[in-house]
Parts: C-alpha cells; sequence; structure tokens
C-alpha cells in the first residue's frame, strides 16, 4: 500500500508534525487555527475550524487521507466517510500518547527515521527534566478555560510534572471529556497553588480577573501575583509544540528565576 500523497489536516498538530518531518508537500489542506510553522499560513489553503469544516472544499482538494482529532470532529469525520474519503482520527490526550501519534505519522508518510528522531528527542529531554526534578514542587493550577473554570487537560498535566510542578488536580488529568474536568472556585482556593497557568483557547487571558474572583486573594498565587499565561497554540495542541515551546513556557511559569537547562 502506497504511502497517502494528499493530506488534510484538521487539528494543528498533525500539521506541525509533517513539516518537522519534511512531509509538507503532501499537506493540500490545513485547520485555520495552524500557525505552526509561520510560513504554513502562505502556503496552505484553509478548510475549516476545530469543530466545523468545509466539506466541499475539502472533497475539491481530492485528499487521499484526513487527519482528524478526538470525538469532536466525529460529525465531519462521518460526513468525509460518508463521501468515499479515507480518514483517520487520532486521540492523544497526555505526552505518551503525542509520542506515539508522531511515530505514527512518520509510519503513515514512509518516514519512520526521522518520526522515531524526532521523539527520541522529545523522550530524552524529559528523561533529563525528570531525572533533575526539584525537591520542592510548586503547586500549580492550569486553567484551561475561565467560565466554567477546567483544568488538567491530560498533557498539560504532564507538562507540569515534567517541568518540575505538582498539578493541584492531577486526579482529573485522565478525564477526556472537559465537563468531567470542571472546578469550582472553592476547590482551587482549597487546593492553594503556588502558580497559576492559564491558556483559554482562543482567548486572552485576563489575570486581573483571575486575582479579582471571590476569596482568591488568599491563595498564594493570587497573593504573590504569579498569575502566568501560555498561549494556546504552545499548550492546548497536543503535539510537537506542547512538547518544546510548550514546555519551555511551563519550565519558566514555575521556575522563571531559575529554568532548568535544555
Amino acid at each position: 500500500m502506497s504511502a497517502p500523497q494528499r493530506i488534510v489536516c484538521l487539528t494543528e498538530e498533525t500539521v506541525e508534525t509533517l513539516y518537522l518531518l519534511g512531509q509538507e508537500d503532501r499537506i493540500v489542506g490545513v485547520t485555520g487555527y495552524a500557525v505552526r510553522p509561520k510560513r504554513v499560513r502562505q502556503e496552505k489553503p484553509r478548510v475549516g475550524a476545530f469543530t466545523s469544516a468545509d466539506i466541499p472544499k475539502i472533497l475539491a482538494l481530492r485528499p487521499d487521507l484526513v487527519l482528524t482529532f478526538s470525538d469532536l470532529q466525529a460529525d465531519i469525520a462521518a460526513e468525509l466517510i460518508r463521501a468515499g474519503i479515507e480518514v483517520m482520527a487520532f486521540n492523544q490526550r497526555d505526552v505518551a500518547g503525542i509520542l506515539r501519534m508522531i511515530r505514527m505519522l512518520g509510519r503513515l508518510t514512509d518516514c519512520t527515521d526521522r518520526a522515531e528522531a524526532l521523539a527520541q528527542g522529545f523522550e530524552t529531554r524529559i528523561a533529563t527534566l525528570r531525572a533533575n526534578a526539584p525537591d520542592h514542587r510548586p503547586r500549580v493550577y492550569f486553567e484551561e478555560w475561565d467560565d466554567p473554570m477546567i483544568t488538567s487537560i491530560g498533557w498539560a498535566s504532564d507538562l507540569i510534572e515534567i517541568a518540575g510542578g505538582t498539578d493541584c488536580f492531577a486526579h482529573l488529568r485522565h478525564e477526556a471529556s472537559a465537563k468531567d474536568r470542571i472546578v469550582t472556585s472553592e476547590d482551587v482556593i482549597a487546593a492553594a497553588p503556588d502558580i497559576i497557568v492559564a491558556s483559554w483557547c482562543g482567548k486572552k487571558v485576563r489575570p486581573e480577573k483571575i486575582a479579582a474572583r471571590p476569596g482568591w486573594g488568599m491563595i498564594p498565587a493570587v497573593a504573590q501575583g504569579r498569575i502566568v499565561e501560555i498561549k494556546s497554540p504552545l499548550i492546548l495542541q497536543p503535539g510537537p509544540a506542547a512538547l518544546s515551546d510548550g514546555l519551555d513556557a511551563m519550565i519558566a511559569a514555575i521556575f522563571p528565576k531559575d529554568v532548568p537547562p535544555c
């Protein structure tokens, strides 16, 4: 079976991975959220958002494979399948899943060696950070959304631990559904995080609004002004960005004056 030659990527992490593997010529369409690498915005046509897609435009591109992510794109996948298009749905929810996705894309595009090298590079850095973990691990509350407050998406929770922190709500990291990761103000106050890291998908974080929440003045992170935004393209896409720039940003948020070496 020959490797696919005309690929449409409906989430940004597969776009970035294929570019890193030197397979960008296979990509014929991308999600509107694709921003890595920067040149993708000029090079590839946009064919949808995240939970919506321009099906006629995708079909006009004659793809031999469409890559999707999670149950949130299930309806899009079903419509494409009914139209006779081959679809692969990834569902990576943690760092281990991201590494599997990279290796699988390598197999799909006949570049297993490059994919293995890319994955091993990430694994080596992660192992080094774990081996040099600090004795004191600050408590971190990660906020994926503000209303309702959603926390601890799997790979972000992993990155907190890898970076040397402790996720206040690590017990929720295996909950795939966002509704199962909703927390209350009382939950966060009781958790008493040392640092608040926020990344509100698709909108700017407002630290002053977080700090002004009733009762939050007693939280150590708020009292010490340690509310940090990490841009969502770095941390909320489960791919290379999260394992590189996203991890760097997490380390800098937790240890702003003493960033562990790469």
